[in-house]
Order: C-alpha cells, then structure tokens, then sequence
C-alpha cells in the first residue's frame, strides 16, 4: 500500500511549522501545505473523482501548483499535469488522450492567457466534465464567464475538510501521467507508478545527500509540469523537509538575487539556466561569495552539459555540477554522478541505486568495446507502466523489463556513461556518423562562441551537411568563414560545419531545451 502524497505527510507531521513553500513575500508552513491539500481532495471527491480517475493540471512554479498536485493523490487520483506554454487544440488533446475527469487552469496574464488557452481545450473536450480556474489575484471573480474559481469552489466546503484521511493505493497503481514533448509524432503520456514516484524521490536524496537535519532550501525553477523538476526539484525535497523557494519564470538574474536574499544551498537546473547564470554575473548587482558559501549542491540534468559551461561555473561558484541523466519515462531520474567518486566532465555518471544500464543495438542486442556507440537501455524500480492507452508504443520501446530510450551513449572503462546524442539527432554525412554535441562542445571552446546548437540539414551530395546556430559573446568580433576555418582545424573533415548561422536566442521548450526541429525548420527556410 502506498500514495506518492506520503512524502507531503510524514513532513508535515515531523516539520508542521517549517516553510515549505516561498513565494514572493508569502510564505506557508508544512501544516498548511498539507491542510490546503486536504481541501483539494474533499474537493475532488465532492465532484465526484474516484481512485484511478484522472485530474489534469496547468499550473506554473506558484504556491497552488505542488498544494493541487498532493491534493490530487491524496483523492486516489491520477495527476496529468500539462505544459503551461499549450494552446488550445493541444491541450484540447491532451485531455482527451488522458481521460481526464476534471482541469485544474492557472487563470495567467494578458502576456500568458493560460486560462483562456485551457478553457478553450476543456471546451473542446467532451470526457473533462469540470474546469476550476486558479485566479492569479487572491479574491478575484473568475475572469472566464461559466467557470468558478478554486477559491469560490473551496469556499463551498464545510470547515472541517483541514482533514482527510488519503486513499490508499497500490505501489503499482498510477499517480503521475507525465507528457513526452512530442518530438516525433503525437505526444504520448507516461504512466508513473507511485512506487516509480517515492522511489525515485527518496534516490535523488540519496545522491544529494539530503536530509531533514540538513535544513536545505532549494531554488525551485524547474517547470514543476515536467519530471526533472516534480521528482528531483519538488518531491525529494519535500520527503526531507526543504524550504522550496519557487520561481514562476526562470529570469537569470532574478534568480541570483533569491539565491543570495533566500540563502539557497541547492540549486538543479538545465544547461541552459546554468548558461544565463553566468551570463548574467556581470550586470547583477549580488554577493557572488555569499552565494557560492551557501550552495551545497548543483545539479544539472534535462540536456548534456557542455564542459565549458561545467568548468566556468565552478570557478565562478566554487561548486561542482553534478550531471544526470534521466527521461519522462524513467521517473526521470536514471544515472548520476557516482557520489563516491570524482565527477567526471562530461559524463552523466553511473546507474544510481536499484537501475541497471547498457547499450543496445537495433535488436536490443547488447554491444560493449572501448569507444563502441549504442542506444542506452535501462532496468529497475523507474521505469513507467506504460504509455496511456497505447501497448503498441509500449512494446517498442520496452522488452523484459528494459526501457531503450532513443539515446546513443558509450562507456568507459570504469562504468561512467557519455551521452554522445540523440539517435534522431545523429547526422550522417558522407557515410559518417557526426555527433551535434561533440561538434558543439569544440565550438563552445572558441572564446567568441557563448551558446550553440548543432544540426544536420539535407544535402545532395553528402546526405546531409552540418550546420551550427550560434549566438556570439556580446563584445565578440567574428565572421562566419573565420569560424568555419577554425573549426576545419580542430575537427575531421567530415564534422566541421560547413554553414554557421549568427543568432541572438536559440529557440527552447519550456524547460529549457534548444529545439533543434524549429532550428531544421529555418533553416530550410534561408
């Protein structure tokens, strides 16, 4: 028996008048986390949720995001929570494709309609059969005609609902349907068991060390919607007890403000936060070392992290980023950097407690050799159920309890894995294999170079040729053909980019991912 809102419990009951949450100027303790995930439960049940039934969320890093989130679980439900950057049709199917029996909307801004956008798909949806709307201002009247507010709808309860008593599931019972981005085909949702949930969570404390006497107070700003930040972000640091200081929109140099004002020791983002970290060091107006005295721990997962970027931060920071690695499917969190070990540059670690790993061929097929490339396969206690009402998907990419997950990687001879790249990412040039993250990593390397996407576009004569999106330094002097030659000397023939495109932003998910697809658009646009 086993409910992934225990972690919310246990700290309330053990920590009830420790922060738990901080936004802002507010501030709410354990006890009232919980109490108001209590509320959220009566709610649900009132309307109707069952064990099993599906509850979707839209919701940035705000107090109602991890308040809704528990409240969901303690009902029995299934939470399905969304990508606040979805439009309508989108999040028409995402509902539709979930079962999901009723939407919980953050209202937004005139910049951001989040509610507008999700009141359109709940209208197009014919199973979601209520919308609660969660005002951006306290108090306010719901700004869309026909639905109530989460305020007005709580208010409706009797007083006593501060209580609930959680329904009990099975550790192999669904409680999160988290959404793979959709990079091929239509999005697919991934069944997390509670087991998978608590499991991974309790792993990431492991790995950081993390315990309630440590007292930590972790930077939120990781999309709470997404694995890396609900598991390694939210959920592990809720188990211990952790003050989570959240961040609506990552804003480089806000965030090295809070980081100095919050007194934050933990920090985890993507690559790309960790570039705008350093980026905006010149122009904040911080205590660098007061900063780099609190921080026990970074973390950096979703994406490869370039060395360069590893290496200016840890003389900026005096801390060592700690890679790893792990997808929707894998609860996310899969290997890490071995906590008894030396971080190795580059690497995204070894199989974190309880996870197997190796490489597989296109038979599934085990290969191993010095430098061998094959598709990371992985095994244990983090690998989703399935997709949502979709066995055939599953079976593709599942076998005997392995997962392949679409990435190729080699390893060395002590056990430490590399991502090389993604399998789709892969150019093919001339009849090689050219690997965009090994060519970005020699880029990032040139003194004018500050960030860098590297992708491959339709070629007569070779298949396909190389081609490199940068975005320069700001006081940087350089022209396409004087990096073209530069990087003819540092690389074979067959992986220099031919072509290098000048850019002032690279296009990115919401969690801060460069998406290379809009970039291979583009570019058969010039």
């Amino acid at each position: 028996m086993l409910n992934l809102a225990v972690l919310l419990e246990d700290s309330a009951r053990r920590y009830p008048d420790r922060d738990a949450l901080v936004l802002g100027d507010k501030r709410l303790t354990y006890a009232q986390v919980n109490a108001q995930a209590n509320r959220i439960a009566h709610l649900l049940v009132s309307r109707g949720v069952e064990p099993g039934d599906k509850v979707a969320l839209s919701c940035p890093n705000i107090l109602a995001f991890p308040i809704v989130y528990n409240g969901i679980l303690k009902a029995g439900a299934i939470v399905v929570p969304l990508n606040v950057m979805l439009k309508e049709r989108e999040i028409a199917y995402h509902l539709t494709d979930s079962e999901a029996k009723v939407y919980f909307c953050f209202e937004g801004s005139p910049e951001m309609p989040i509610g507008q956008y999700g009141h359109g798909g709940f209208e197009q949806t014919a199973t979601c059969r209520d919308m609660i709307l969660i005002s951006a201002a306290e108090g306010a009247p719901s700004s869309i005609p026909g639905v109530e507010t989460l305020e007005d709808a709580l208010g409706a309860l009797p007083d006593s609902t501060d209580q609930f008593d959680s329904v009990v599931r099975e550790p192999t019972d669904g409680a999160v349907i988290l959404y793979t981005s959709g990079t091929t085909g239509k999005p697919k949702g991934a069944e997390l068991t509670h087991s998978n949930m608590v499991l991974n969570a309790l792993s990431a404390n492991r790995l950081f060390e993390s315990t309630p006497t440590q007292l930590d107070r972790c930077l939120i700003t990781l999309p709470l919607f997404h694995s890396f930040g609900q598991t390694v972000a939210m959920n592990s640091a809720i188990s211990v007890g952790s003050t989570l200081v959240l961040v609506p929109r990552f804003d480089a140099a806000g965030a090295l403000a809070l980081m100095e004002r919050e007194n934050i020791t933990v920090f985890a983002g993507v690559p790309t936060m960790y570039w705008g970290l350093l980026g905006a060091l010149d122009g904040a107006n911080v205590d660098v070392e007061k900063i780099a005295r609190n921080m026990r721990k970074a973390v950096s997962g979703g994406a490869a992290l370039p060395v360069e970027i590893l290496t200016r931060f840890k003389e900026r920071f005096g801390v060592q980023i700690l890679e790893g690695y792990g997808l929707s499917e894998t609860s996310p969190l899969a290997l890490f950097s071995d906590p008894e070990r030396d971080p190795r540059p580059g690497s995204i670690g070894v199989p974190v407690w309880g996870i197997e790993a190796r490489l597989v061929d296109a038979d599934w097929n085990t290969v191993s050799g010095p430098d061998v490339v094959g598709e990371l396969a992985i095994r244990g206690h983090n690998i989703m159920k399935g997709y949502c009402n979709r066995p055939e998907a599953t079976a593709e990419v599942m076998r005997n309890g392995w997962f392949r997950t679409g990435d190729l990687a080699r390893v060395d001879e002590d056990g430490f894995f590399y991502i090389v790249d993604r399998a789709k990412d892969m150019i093919v040039r001339g009849g090689f294999n050219v690997y965009p993250r090994e060519v970005e990593e020699v880029l990032l390397s040139h003194e004018a170079v500050s960030l860098v996407a590297v992708i491959g576009v339709p070629d007569e004569r070779h298949g396909e040729e190389v081609v490199a999106f940068v975005i320069l330094e700001p006081t940087a002097q350089i022209t396409e053909a004087e990096l073209v030659a530069w990087s003819k000397e540092q690389m074979a023939a067959y992986k220099y980019p031919r072509r290098v495109e000048f850019v002032p932003t690279l296009p990115m998910t919401a969690t801060g991912k460069i998406l290379k697809r809009e970039l291979g658009a583009v570019q058969a646009l010039l």
